[in-house]
Formats: structure tokens, sequence, C-alpha cells
């Protein structure tokens, strides 16, 4: 090799080495000291994209799996101000059944009364329940009810099918063809509960037909059709039941013919709480098994102002429109049939009111427990749904993981080697410069 002293490769060539391997040993301190063999673009440009997209999965999922548990304890938090609500409707069934028993004079019903009303304040209480300052109960998340609001359906599947409106009341028959055994001579008696107000119908049979029960006035001479007609829809469809909150047109469970009241009036203003109808012969006694089917009343579609679409929207999914609604209806004592917009509660002063108020008690326990089971339906599925994130969550970061986390025991092998290298670099370097140094001797 040539002596030369202005351009010293030798030490030039170990000098880039030193260089390269100086960087390699920065490299490997870095990921040992990190943990992820990827800490930026220039590691591994497609692997840090990637992992980066993984990374903002990740902290979504744990946000949705967040908001999952934040809208579980709301919803248990409406359905414990709902679970009270319906322990105190148990407890107004008991009243409204001691009321209606003739061993209690009016004075003790007048009683009776001021704990019904002061438990109808406690349901109002119970609907003001609220999480993180939002009202939940009180109607003001319900979904969609279009105008004019929905009509009360009642009705009756345990008629024959064939039973209209120019049935004779004495032909009228149950669900398995079996005469209910009504004479002319027997009075049929309507009662009702609208806004907080009960009337009362009654008439001899005498050759009435089912229809013209609506053509009967009580006492004061209101009219029965007033408030209730015999629903019929204008496909002639029996099966037929009424209009949903969405217009939607609601059919018998079974899908079979059936009879059905309806409210004259929609909204809640207009809703029938109750409906009772009783026949009993000319001496005054109930005919109990022509009363067990015609007083089989059940209500099929419920009475709701219109109101926009408040429902609660609780994001469950990392993309847009990934979500669960929860509609919460109104379970105010006025909503449920139990006091009027006006402040009358329900009354129970005479026995026919309180004979009324039963089905009252029981149509408003249904809606109660309509609410509840949609509620926990509800839970369940924000349950399911927790449960598939943090599974989702799980896959994400282990699959960001095998892209970014370092191998640590390979990366301290790569560390100890670059490092090995980069001393004997440096001690090779040093040789290189001593090597020019040997020119000297060439000079004495």
């Amino acid at each position: 090799m040539a002596m030369v002293v202005k351009n010293n490769m030798p030490a030039k060539n170990t000098l880039n080495q030193l260089d390269k391997n100086d960087k390699a040993l920065a490299k490997s301190l870095k990921k040992a000291a990190s943990g992820m063999k990827i800490n930026g673009a220039g590691d591994d440009a497609s692997g840090y994209a990637i992992s980066e997209r993984m990374e903002t999965q990740l902290r979504s999922l744990e946000q949705d799996n967040a908001n999952a548990q934040n809208g579980s304890s709301l919803l248990k938090t409406a359905e414990g101000a709902i679970a009270s609500t319906v322990d105190i409707l148990k407890t107004l069934k008991e009243k409204v059944i001691n009321a209606a028993n003739d061993t209690n004079t009016d004075a003790d019903r007048a009683t009776i009364q001021k704990e019904l009303d002061q438990a109808i304040d406690q349901i109002d209480d119970n609907a003001s329940v609220t999480f993180n300052g939002q009202l939940l109960v009180d109607g003001s998340k319900n979904n969609e009810v279009l105008h004019p609001g929905t009509k009360t359906s009642l009705t009756n599947e345990q008629l024959a099918e064939d039973t209209g409106r120019t049935t004779d009341i004495t032909a009228l028959k149950d669900r398995g063809g079996q005469s209910l055994q009504i004479l002319d001579s027997d009075t049929i008696t309507v009662s009702y509960v609208k806004g907080g107000e009960t009337y009362v119908f009654s008439q001899k049979v005498d050759g009435m037909m089912f229809g013209e029960i609506f053509d009967m006035q009580d006492a004061h001479g209101h009219q029965l059709q007033d408030d209730i007609k015999m629903f019929a829809d204008t496909s002639g469809d029996k099966s037929i039941v009424g209009t949903d909150q969405y217009n939607q047109k609601v059919k018998t469970i079974d899908g079979k013919n059936a009879i059905t009241y309806q409210a004259v009036e929609a909204g809640i203003d207009g809703q029938i709480a109750g409906l009772t109808i009783c026949v009993t012969d000319s001496q005054g006694n109930p005919k109990r098994s022509a009363n067990a089917a015609l007083d089989a009343f059940t209500e099929t579609v419920r009475a709701q102002n219109p109101s926009p679409d408040s429902a609660l929207v609780l994001q469950v999914g990392t993309k847009a429109n990934q979500s669960i609604k929860a509609g919460l209806t109104d379970m105010r004592a006025v909503a449920l049939g139990l006091r009027s917009s006006d402040g009358k509660t329900l009354q129970i002063g005479t026995q026919a009111q309180a004979n009324a108020a039963i089905n009252v008690i029981d149509n408003a326990l249904q809606k109660v427990l309509n609410q509840q089971t949609d509620i926990g339906s509800l839970d369940s599925r924000l349950e399911y749904t927790s449960s598939n994130l943090v599974t989702a969550s799980e896959n994400t970061q282990a699959s960001a993981s095998v892209i970014r986390d370092a191998n640590m025991a390979q990366e301290m092998t790569t560390y100890t080697k670059n490092n090995v290298l980069v001393q004997a670099a440096q001690s090779m370097l040093a040789q290189a410069n001593q090597s020019s140094s040997s020119v000297l001797s060439l000079l004495q």
C-alpha cells in the first residue's frame, strides 16, 4: 500500500464504519429503552402507519367500552326509579281492591284516597329521576311520536272472532264458541276512567246489539260514545287494533280477529285509563263467566302526545352511527292514567269508582312493566356490547403488539453486537490514524 499523508483512506473507511455502527447502536438502544421495534416512520414506514391506525382503533374501543358502561349506569338509574313505581302500583292495587269492598264506608274510602294521592305524588317524584343532570323517564327522552299522537286501544281477545257491532248481546260467545248466557233481563254496566273522572253507564240488555253499548249515557247525560268508539280498520281486517306512534298498524298477538275499543281523542288527555264491563242478572248478581270474557280488555296501544325524537343515543362503535338508541317513555302519573293534566287524581270515593280503578291500576302497571322490560333488554344488550368491545380491544392490541413491540432478548443481543462493533471500530480508527505516522521515518 502506498505511503501517503494527505488522504488516509483506511482511517476514512474506518470512520464511516464507526458512524454506521454508532447509528445502529443508537437505534438498538432506543428500541431496548422504549420496548418498541418501531419508534418512528423511519424504522418501518408501512408498519408505523398500520400500528398508528391500530393505536387509534384501540383507544376508540376503550372509549366505546366506557360509553357502554356509562350507558348501563344510566339505564340502571332509570330502572331503579321504575322498580320503585312498580312497588307503589302493587300497593295501590291492594288499596283499590280494599276500597272496592263494601265492608268499608265512604269515610274509610276517603282515608284510603289520601294514601292513594300520596303514592301518586311519589310516582311523579320517581319520574323526575336524573342522571348527569338529565331527566330520564318524564317523557323528555322518548322516541318520536307523530302528530296527532296515539289513541288508547283496548282489545278483547276472549270473545268469539265473529263478534261485531250487530251481534246481539244475548248471542255473545267466548273464544271457544260457548255462549255467555246473557239474558234480555240482565243489566250491562260499563265504567271507565278518563282524566281522573270515573264514568258509569248501566242499561238493561233487552234486545241490545253489541254496538249499541256506545249509545248509552249516564245519569248526567254524558254519552259513552263521546269518549270511546268501537275501532274498525278501513281495510276491514279485524285483527288490526290501532296505529302506533309511527302511524304503523298494530295487530293482535296471534293475528286473529278481536274486538277493540278506542279512545275518541288522541294523546294523554284523551286516554281511557281503564275499562270495566259487568253483566248482572235481574237480582243484581254478577254473571261471572260472562264477565270473565267481557272484562278481558287489555291495552294494545298506549296513548301518547306527539313529540320529537329525543331518545338517548349511546355511541358504542368506532365509526359514525354505530350506536344504540334508548327511548324512555313517560312514566309520570298523568301518562299512566292515574292523574289528569289539571291535577285530579284517580278517585275511589265510592264502590263504583274503586271497582273501575282496579283496571286503571292494571293498565298503569302494564305500561310500567313494558318500559321496565325495554330498559332491561337494553341493559342486557349493553353488557354484551361491552364484552364484545373488550374482546375486540384485546385482539387489536395483540395485533399492534406483533407489529410494534420489540423482542427484548433479540434487541439486547443486537445492542450488544452493535456495542462491540462500535468499540472495535473506535480501536481500528486509532490504528488507522497511527499508520500515517510511519511516513515520518522516511523524512528523517
